[in-house]
């Protein structure tokens, strides 16, 4: 499918700019036709604009807390709230702040090597590297000549924290995580511990080092320096004045941006996509109220969208009544990437054996029906648990959402689909300071917000196939999405959730 028939497809429904329409009285029930229309591909690429110039004066990012993502904040917050259509509030939380500036060299050649966040700092010159056994998931797996030496570990089966406990265990001065499959690799280790300084390097690296190590021995300088403080961030979440408040479509995407770049795709794209459906919804009455959320901190493991859920209307542990009225929730990810695919959650676990809770598979057949009768391919992406629906499933809500792919190679396949360029990622510039104003394809940012508009139309009208709330069954689906979520480990090229194979996964 080439970018000239998707442009045309979504260019179809395109219309004057938000502001041109009349915003009187007189408001219709929302259509799926008439919310399309007033999506167009010059408000997005403003919203995405005000973005770029709040990373470019606070540093390059919009990581949690910092004058980036707090300008990101308020500027949602604000625009939502002199709509006058939303209940808009900012939901205050603490989360630890980690970042670090990180160095790699062997044999005197230097390697692109990321931070695991929540490492500590250390720094070590000219030490021998040493390959541990296995994949380093034991004890067993470090042999005695590690201690005071760089263990070099292969990603794989046991989290990366794991290894690096292990590793300083063992005596390690330093640790080395590469990739057991190709793409980059920059992880978290969960939460700080008892850590030898880690980095993580790409497949190649890896290789690379192993074959130097078969050669004789190999000296490493190994640096990081880490950044951590408690910081206050926010939740924005805006809830339409008017349609049925106890039952409620929630969507969003997060706000803020890794520490090494503005995060225009991911997730500023999802960020506008959202907010531009928000502003375009309120030239409309609804049935069903509609929630728009735009979480914080999900670079650090989702923590905006669980803290979201653990504290809704004031209790820590949750309110089974609060919840209960949550529908559906619609996850918006990366929907921009410049060598794109158009991917759907799969809800009904046809594609990975790994289904939403009922009502999910719904999502997606209206997902994919958009597409088709636009004559349009789309493929399924994994739910990976590595994004922020992961707070949902694991409350037994329905959810779905759209996915234009991180790391992964495009396949051949996924080139003829289309077009674009196979054996290059879907967006080569993830979590990196490429990650720009000129990192969007425009034609998937503009469809994928028409086909964001599309569902809320829907499901602010009519929640045919979603059922309601029980809550046996919500807790069954609950532990079932846990217990499956134990055994994925970011398989190679599953569409996974953007945070799947680098700066949030833990394994």
């Amino acid at each position: 499918m080439k970018t000239a028939s998707i442009l045309a497809a979504a260019a179809a429904l395109s219309a004057p700019a938000l502001g041109q329409y009349n915003t009187g009285h007189g408001k219709k029930l929302v259509t799926s036709k008439a919310l399309q229309k007033l999506i167009n591909l010059d408000d997005l690429l403003a919203g995405s604009q005000k973005l770029q110039d709040f990373a470019d004066a606070n540093g390059g990012n919009r990581a949690f807390g910092g004058a980036g993502h707090n300008a990101t904040v308020d500027w949602l917050y604000k625009e939502l709230k002199k709509t006058g259509y939303y209940n808009v509030e900012k939901q205050p939380f603490v989360e630890l702040f980690s970042a670090a500036t990180v160095g790699f060299t062997a044999a005197g050649e230097s390697y692109a090597a990321a931070y695991m966040t929540y490492g500590p700092s250390g720094s070590v010159e000219q030490t021998p590297l040493v390959k541990v056994a296995n994949i380093g998931c034991t004890a067993e797996d470090y042999p005695a000549e590690v201690k005071d030496k760089v263990a070099l570990i292969s990603r794989g089966e046991c989290p990366f924290a794991q290894k690096a406990t292990l590793a300083k265990a063992a005596g390690a001065v330093g640790a080395v995580i590469y990739n057991n499959i190709p793409g980059a690799l920059a992880g978290t280790l969960g939460a700080v511990g008892n850590y030898a300084p880690t980095v993580g390097v790409v497949q190649e690296t890896g290789n690379a080092l192993i074959a130097a190590l078969e050669a004789g021995e190999v000296l490493v300088d190994l640096s990081v320096d880490t950044i951590e403080q408690n910081r206050t961030t926010y939740n924005v979440i805006a809830e339409t004045k008017g349609g049925d408040h106890n039952n409620v479509l929630v969507l969003g995407g997060h706000s803020d941006s890794v520490f090494q770049g503005p995060g225009i795709n991911d997730d500023g794209s999802g960020t506008i996509g959202v907010f531009a459906v928000a502003k375009a919804l309120t030239k409309f009455n609804v049935k069903n109220a509609v929630r728009f959320a735009f979480w914080s901190a999900e670079e650090f493991g989702k923590l905006g969208s669980f803290h979201y859920l653990k504290t809704l209307n004031g209790s820590i542990s949750g309110s089974a009544a609060e919840v209960s009225k949550i529908r559906a929730y619609l996850n918006f990810d990366m929907i921009a990437s410049p060598n794109y695919v158009l991917g759907i959650y799969d809800g009904d676990g046809n594609a990975f054996n790994f289904s939403g809770p009922a009502g999910s598979e719904t999502i997606e057949r209206d997902f994919e029906e958009f597409y088709e009768n636009k004559g349009l391919p789309h493929v399924p992406s994994l739910f990976s648990m590595r994004s922020d629906y992961a707070a949902f499933l694991e409350n037994g809500i329905p959810s779905g959402g759209l996915f234009t792919g991180a790391e992964e190679l495009k396949t051949e396949e996924e080139a003829q689909l289309f077009g674009g360029e196979a054996g290059v990622a879907l967006d080569a510039n993830y979590h990196q300071k490429g990650d720009d104003i000129n990192n969007l394809a425009h034609d998937a940012y503009l469809l994928n917000t028409q086909s964001i508009a599309n569902s809320v139309a829907k499901y602010a009208v009519d929640f045919k196939g979603i059922p309601r709330p029980n809550a046996t069954l919500r807790k069954r689906s609950a532990d079932s999405v846990r217990y499956l979520a134990r055994f994925d480990h970011g398989s190679s090229h599953n569409h996974a959730a953007p945070c799947g194979n680098t700066q949030r996964v833990s394994v």
